[in-house]
């Protein structure tokens, strides 16, 4: 299961974080398909019906461009199959936002998509996850380990200057240097094209590719994302042209290399939109903690980046969890929480790996 996610860079930072290798190992920075940087909103809270960043073959857009050329899309989350005959995708009577591996070749809905080799990879900073107990649910973000520079970025900027938006669209953008930010989820899924019977503007959606969770996580939950680990899984997962698709399935494994910590209840409700829903807290005393290891990586771009550089995050509101209130918006500019929590004291306990 995976029914929200965080995805805090805004455009011409994910092109650099999402830099991949082609076939003979030459790495690349993809481009943002036209337009598409005006669809995407940084968001810490990511749910279905909200649009998403993902990489795919540019060859899906391009019928000249070489299959293993990608290229970044903002796609909305929950597949809208190309067959689907309303005029509005919102009436679809069932959740195409997760999808079982084993049973892609089983619906008609993911079978298609799939062997026309329309395979993407969805990119996030990391997602969230809910485990049951018997009073509650506590969530959990979970996420790709950090190493020594990873960054997330700060809270974000409702304001931005021309030069930022030629940034976002990658045209003045010449900084071709390895990203040395925060290390990207780069998870599986299948993307399909949409346009209304009546004619219109074609959609594009996505649906995220689960299986059975890593050791490590079933205390969490049962099922994760299809985590592609490493260039060598996400190339062999987009290139349609060598890999075939019941080859790529075979990539679809549950991934031990993930690390996690709980969370504030604040994520459970979409409409909270602030880089409180990522902070580690100790469930058992509901305060922040110490941070250790990877969750010391987040959000240490609170003291070095710009905020001037960001996007508005997304709010979206199409999306609850039950029995929780949204919070309303602080006013100000208030020293980031994460910010406060690295600098302040706290427990000692460390984040579970």
């Amino acid at each position: 299961m995976c029914g929200r996610t965080a995805c805090t860079l805004v455009p011409h930072e994910l092109s650099r974080a999402a830099r991949y290798r082609d076939r003979t190992g030459q790495p690349h920075r993809p481009q943002w398909k036209d337009g598409d940087t005006d669809k995407y909103r940084p968001s810490y809270n990511k749910s279905p019906q909200s649009f998403s960043p993902v990489l795919l073959s540019n060859r899906h857009f391009n019928k000249d461009a070489p299959v293993d050329e990608c290229v970044l899309a903002a796609m909305r989350w929950g597949l809208v199959p190309a067959w689907f005959r309303e005029n509005d995708p919102n009436k679809m009577q069932y959740n195409t936002s997760n999808c079982r591996s084993e049973s892609l070749l089983e619906k008609k809905s993911y079978k298609d998509p799939l062997l026309k080799g329309q395979r993407c990879v969805i990119l996030a900073d990391g997602f969230y996850e809910w485990r049951r107990t018997e009073k509650e649910k506590q969530p959990f973000f979970i996420y790709f380990p950090q190493s020594q520079g990873g960054q997330v970025p700060s809270q974000q900027n409702t304001q931005k200057t021309k030069s930022d938006q030629s940034l976002d669209q990658g045209e003045s953008d010449q900084d071709n240097s390895d990203w040395t930010g925060w290390r990207l989820l780069t998870i599986a899924g299948l993307f399909d094209s949409w346009t209304p019977p009546c004619g219109g503007e074609t959609l594009y959606t996505y649906t995220v590719i689960t299986v059975d969770s890593s050791p490590n996580l079933q205390s969490i939950h049962d099922r994760m994302p299809a985590v592609l680990d490493g260039e060598d899984e996400v190339r062999r997962w987009l290139d349609f042209g060598e890999v075939k698709s019941l080859e790529a399935m075979k990539l679809l494994q549950p991934k031990s290399s993930l690390t996690f910590h709980p969370v504030s209840s604040l994520v459970n409700n979409s409409r909270n939109n602030s880089p409180e829903c990522l902070q580690p807290v100790d469930p058992t005393v509901k305060k922040t903690v110490q941070p250790t290891a990877s969750s010391k990586m987040m959000m240490s771009w609170l003291k070095t980046a710009s905020p001037t550089k960001r996007k508005t995050p997304d709010e979206d509101s199409s999306a609850k969890a039950p029995e929780e209130k949204p919070v309303a918006e602080k006013q100000g500019k208030p020293a980031g929480p994460l910010q406060q929590w690295l600098l302040g004291s706290g427990s000692s306990k460390k984040p579970r790996t």
